[in-house]
């Protein structure tokens, strides 16, 4: 009891000094001996605070554990059958489809303030040779007073501890064998995260629940206008509406089967490289919480983005189909600055650790880089020249030299405030050149994995001047910016050099949008043509079956690990199939089988950008540097207890009912 007063009374840190003082010597006799070097563990519990339930936390632990992010990600996929596992977690998360962070969220039933915790779940284990029928007295002392509690010391302890202190846990251990004493102190560090950017930060090509597609055929008009002019290719499943083009259906009702968006207007999911690296700090770290606020936006640029506001990309479903779109999304850095200012109103000392980027490709028009290499046809490529969808690689260079450098100067002035003036905490991950394969040949190009739409194919001479202008120009350059190197010039460049992540460029060297293996999903190999022949041109026997393979569209799985780490223009329609729904009402087609529909339906979800798979081994390079500027392999050490000497053997105390002990 004595023991007990004594930390009722004095300062948690000094008591585990004096006790591991007073009993280091006494407890190396006391191990050889016998009694053996009993330890206190102790892990946060659903530490990655997006999650609302435990359980969605548990399944990428238990996947994780001493797996790389891209292994986990890839059992995962198995494990789903190729389903994705976000399709239902994108339901229980602290973040609604709107973007709104839920301020208090329950998680695991018990309210908690999402920006600025003040108390976080913890599980204690007694480790070590366990004397067989041990009671364990565990008493906790945050500075406010000791409690008591007595359980099995084969079961964890559950209690939740203040954020903010240090708690001192101590197990009186008594046995057949005699009694011991070890003591660990408990301090959480909540690790505050951002991610901002674009569509490769966002998870774009990745829906949380991808498109269910049907058997059946749905009609889109050619540009050209004519009856002829028609192709069909695999509707949504569960739409009875107009599948033929002289039978039109609103879009509300079209809209009931789209795929789904964690947040539909930025089309940001959950497989994104920066919420998989959030998510892996926090599984690698046991003693830490991350508290993540995901704020990448498809399509967003530096101007308008980043510094100021930009169009939504989707609208946020609803049962009754209508749609109801907020029409622009807030800049993010925006959004960002008032999350840190409400948090510090509440937590005076909360700070942001860390800042997950990828921007600039908006920036140079990447999009229409893209358009400019897929689209083929003459009649398309004047409507998309005239109207400004595609661009040039001249276009792309004036860009990246005449603006980028500006926009990243702008850039780095709005991010200063925000990380203390530390930009090395802006962890700065750079793009993929998506048109590479075996090894870093660029791709040939043609109509394979582009034959879901009639007027695509990857002409080789534009494609390979993409290529080369991405990988020679266009990456170097995004380096020089991040670290102020060749010609960059910034006011202060040890101060202004962000931490630059590229690793991973090599991996995707051998996995572009025209990689192709045997260990491919059975669907791609017999389904998706490796020349350009997927689809039924005959619009009579295409209207009820327009795959030439014979098999039904519902079969593909968006989340079977497969060769290429970057969607063609196939996947983008198999797994999110999406109709821009974000476009201004006068640039809405009022029929849903409109010819602009059916292209930006085959590319507006997600055309050559990464995978899960692409994403996750994005998050495997990004991962130790992120924990590097946190300092976590350093910032807790490996022993969490002593031993100290026996102590007299108290009555024995009554077995608890139930299996986990709680001192909350």
């Amino acid at each position: 009891m004595a023991g007990i007063l004594l930390r009722s009374t004095m300062p948690a840190a000094l008591i585990a000094g004096a006790l591991l003082g007073m009993f280091t010597s006494a407890a190396e006799a006391q191990t050889a001996r016998g009694y053996g070097p009993l330890q206190i563990s102790w892990e946060v519990r659903n530490r990655f605070r997006l999650f609302r339930e435990e359980r969605d936390f548990l399944l990428h632990a238990e996947t994780g554990r001493g797996r790389s992010v891209l292994a986990s990600e890839q059992l995962l996929a198995i494990q789903s059958d190729g389903r994705g596992w976000a399709r239902n977690t994108v339901n229980r998360l602290c973040i609604d489809l709107a973007g709104r962070v839920s301020e208090p969220c329950t998680r695991d039933n018990v309210k908690e303030s999402y920006l600025t915790p003040i108390d976080h779940p913890v599980v204690l284990r007694l480790t070590g040779p366990v004397p067989v029928g041990a009671t364990c007295a565990w008493t906790v002392d945050d500075g406010d007073g000791p409690q008591t509690s007595t359980f099995d010391c084969a079961e964890p302890v559950n209690l939740r501890v203040r954020y903010g202190r240090t708690t001192v846990v101590t197990a009186d251990v008594s046995s057949s064998e005699g009694s011991q004493r070890v003591f660990t102190e408990v301090a959480v560090r909540d690790i505050f995260i951002a991610g901002l950017g674009d569509s490769i930060a966002s998870g774009e090509g990745n829906p949380d629940r991808p498109i269910a597609l049907a058997d059946e055929g749905f009609c889109f008009r050619s540009y050209l206008g004519t009856a002829a002019a028609q192709y069909y290719r695999p509707s949504r499943a569960g739409y009875k509406g107009g599948r033929a083009c002289e039978a039109p259906d609103s879009l509300a009702v079209w809209q009931r089967h789209s795929a789904l968006w964690f947040n539909p207007a930025c089309h940001r999911s959950l497989y994104s490289y920066q919420t998989r690296t959030a998510l892996a700090l926090a599984i690698r770290y046991p003693h830490i919480a991350v508290t993540y606020l995901p704020l990448a936006c498809t399509g967003a640029t530096i101007a308008d983005g980043l510094l100021g506001s930009q169009r939504a990309r989707d609208c946020l479903p609803s049962k009754s189909g209508s749609a109801s779109c907020q029409g622009t999304v807030n800049g993010q850095l925006a959004e960002l600055r008032e999350a840190v200012t409400a948090a510090k109103r509440r937590q005076s000392d909360r700070q942001l650790d860390l800042v997950l980027l990828s921007i600039g490709a908006n920036d140079i028009y990447f999009s229409g880089l893209v358009a400019d290499v897929i689209v083929d046809t003459a009649t398309e490529r004047a409507l998309f020249r005239r109207s400004g969808v595609m661009a040039s690689v001249d276009d792309a260079r004036s860009a990246m030299t005449r603006d980028l450098p500006q926009g990243f100067a702008k850039l780095r002035e709005a991010l200063k405030p925000l990380v203390g003036g530390d930009l090395s905490r802006v962890v700065y991950t750079a793009y993929a050149n998506p048109t590479l394969s075996n090894g870093g040949a660029p791709c040939p190009g043609g109509r394979a994995g582009f034959d879901i739409h009639p007027s695509f194919n990857a002409q080789p001479q534009r494609l390979a001047a993409v290529s080369s202008f991405v990988e020679n120009e266009f990456l170097p350059q995004l380096r020089a910016l991040a670290l102020c190197e060749g010609g960059i010039l910034c006011r202060n460049p040890r101060a202004d050099r962000m931490t630059f992540v590229d690793s991973h460029q090599a991996s995707f060297a051998s996995h572009g949008f025209c990689a192709r293996a045997e260990s491919d999903p059975e669907f791609d190999r017999q389904c998706f043509s490796a020349t350009g022949d997927s689809f039924d041109s005959d619009i009579v026997t295409a209207a009820s079956q327009p795959m030439l393979c014979g098999r039904s569209a519902g079969e593909y799985r968006a989340y079977l690990p497969r060769a290429r780490w970057i969607r063609d223009a196939n996947d983008s329609y198999f797994a999110a199939m999406t109709y821009p729904q974000g476009l201004p009402a006068s640039q809405q087609p009022s029929d849903i089988h409109d010819a602009t529909w059916g292209v930006l339906s085959a590319v507006y979800g997600g055309a050559v950008h990464p995978t899960a798979e692409g994403h996750a081994a994005m998050a495997d390079a990004v991962v130790p540097e992120a924990a590097a500027v946190l300092q976590l392999d350093a910032a807790v050490p490996e022993v969490t207890s002593q031993p100290v000497p026996p102590i007299p053997a108290a009555p024995e105390a009554p077995r608890p009912s139930g299996r986990t002990g709680r001192l909350y």
